[in-house]
């Protein structure tokens, strides 16, 4: 069996994670023995003892769920780790489903290797050296931080940087704590300085945690300059526009009542300054192209998150110069508890490390409800940073979940950016990456597989753990889905064997809309990502 229903004081939860299902199975092995043994489990269970009647099915019962344990625990082996088992097990889910996809049409098959090259971790590929040409001298940095002052003037404004309009600004300010948030419109009212205005505000005005830690107000607006500056302008979707959004969308989430109490200070701080800086100097290149090309970069990284280890070490290093160390004001601890948090979260936004971070998260959130009878108690820092890796990457790939005119504004921008990087493939004679080939378009396709795949799972798993405020974010995102799934042109038919017919496509929308019905007939729960029959069929399949 595969996926385990808990009705445990009513709760109708599906459990797909391995190590919370044998935690759940034995904890209702200790419930029955309790039961037999007319003793309460614990100080918060009811006295639910049995007739003689029922004691002998209630032990057969027992014995099998001792039995599926067994046979399990018999299965791990002893270096794969509890989220290794839950990620394997995600995998396998999601390979069938994209295979099954893949089959649909040609442009399916596109999006499938999309999904797969982008969001699994992959081998090394060697192709002969680009040097990379997005270094930034340090000139460059003295001379943002002249502008800087020159700007600043000895005195800090109202919203980190100079505006013309106050009243537009003031509006916009007003709807900060709002999800659909107009960033685009922002950036326009801030006269392009986005991430550094957002990043004054949110800090200082909204949260005052620049004051709390005792930050000198000029030196990290100087520090933010130079940030903002090493975003690329001519990327047309990883550019300071984008961090300034993922920041704010992170600062919603961490104001919900429900997570408010969680986090300390600290490691809010360590969220909002990680997603200011998640992507600079980004080159609008994917960590595979650097990789393929033995790209300077990936070369010293050795192929691992390239790009995020690169975004941290600008970060930090303009942090080093001593006109822009705005962290000289906390305590030793503090810095280096501050920069172990932005690294974690920061290197959690590699998007090749989207599976085994949500299996992590979901094992967390079904055993530690298995264990607190329903409740989602995070005791541990891991489990508190590991919950905020979740909400920055869900962050980063938010925009699905944003009102439509928002979400297509973002959808513009990053296929623009793919098909920049395949033009750069095919002028090295390389083979084009998924996606990447303007000449062969498949846009409508490509969103609805990564609404699928990639941002509902993760979603529906933020939405059980901050239960019920991201309701509107999924809502959302099912009508964006419908939104490009009613635009998914019908593939030319060439030849008897080439693009899909009736049948075909009928299959294809029965296989889109399995997810919807499965939430929609499970009301609120949004854990589960596989019917319990498909689950089942498909652990008997691998074993």
């Amino acid at each position: 069996m595969s996926s385990i229903q808990n009705d445990k004081n009513g709760l109708d939860d599906i459990i797909v994670t391995p190590f919370a299902q044998i935690l759940a199975r034995l904890r209702e092995v200790k419930l029955m023995m309790n039961r037999l043994t007319a003793l309460p489990a614990d100080e918060n269970e009811d006295d639910r003892r049995l007739s003689g009647s029922d004691q002998q099915q209630q032990l057969l019962d027992g014995l099998a769920d001792i039995d599926w344990v067994l046979e399990h625990l018999n299965k791990i082996k002893a270096r794969n780790s509890v989220g290794e088992m839950a990620q394997n097990k995600f995998k396998r889910m999601l390979t069938r489903e994209l295979s099954q996809f893949s089959e649909t049409s040609r442009s399916g098959n596109q999006v499938a290797e999309w999904v797969c090259n982008t969001y699994f971790e992959r081998g090394e590929d060697e192709m002969e050296l680009e040097k990379s040409k997005n270094r930034i001298p340090a000139i460059y940095a003295k001379r943002i931080i002249h502008q800087a002052q020159q700007a600043l003037k000895g005195n800090v404004p109202k919203y980190g940087v100079e505006v013309e309009d106050d009243g537009a600004m003031e509006m916009m300010v007003a709807q900060i704590n709002t999800w659909n948030f107009d960033m685009f419109k922002f950036s326009t009212i801030s006269k392009d300085h986005p991430l550094v205005s957002m990043s004054y505000i949110i800090l200082q005005s909204e949260r005052s945690l620049l004051r709390s830690y005792n930050v000198d107000l000029p030196t990290f607006i100087k520090y933010m300059f130079v940030i903002e500056a090493n975003y690329h302008k001519t990327n047309p979707y990883h550019n300071a526009t984008h961090g300034a959004d993922v920041m704010q969308a992170c600062h919603v989430l961490l104001g919900y009542s429900v997570v408010e109490q969680v986090f300390t200070d600290l490691e809010v701080f360590s969220a909002l300054f990680a997603c200011a800086i998640h992507d600079v100097d980004h080159p609008g290149l994917s960590n595979q192209f650097l990789s393929n090309t033995s790209n300077e970069l990936a070369i010293l990284y050795n192929d691992h998150a390239v790009l995020e280890n690169h975004h941290l070490a600008t970060a930090f290093k303009f942090l080093q110069e001593e006109e822009l160390n705005w962290a000289s004001g906390m305590d030793e601890k503090q810095r280096s508890l501050f920069r172990k948090m932005v690294i974690d979260l920061v290197l959690a936004t590699d998007m090749s490390k989207h599976l085994s971070l949500l299996a992590d998260i979901k094992t967390t959130v079904e055993s530690s409800k298995v264990a607190h009878n329903g409740k989602l108690v995070l005791e541990s820092y891991n489990e508190r940073m590991l919950v905020l890796q979740g909400i920055v990457h869900s962050c980063d790939i938010s925009s699905a979940t944003k009102a439509l005119p928002i979400y297509k504004a973002w959808t513009e921008r990053i296929i623009e950016e793919f098909y920049q990087q395949g033009d750069r493939e095919r002028d090295l004679g390389l083979n084009l990456s998924p996606m990447c080939d303007r000449t062969s378009p498949s846009i409508e396709k490509s969103q609805v597989g990564f609404i699928d795949f990639i941002v509902l799972p993760l979603w529906e798993t933020l939405g059980e753990l901050m239960f019920p405020y991201c309701q509107e974010m999924l809502s959302q995102l099912t009508e964006n889905r419908m939104y490009y799934f009613s635009r998914i042109p019908e593939s030319p038919r060439c030849s008897i064997t080439d693009g899909p017919d009736a049948d075909d496509r009928n299959n294809m929308i029965a296989s889109s809309e399995k997810r919807k019905n499965l939430r929609a007939t499970k009301g609120d729960d949004c854990s589960d990502l596989s019917s319990i029959d498909e689950a089942d069929e498909l652990t008997n399949n691998s074993d």
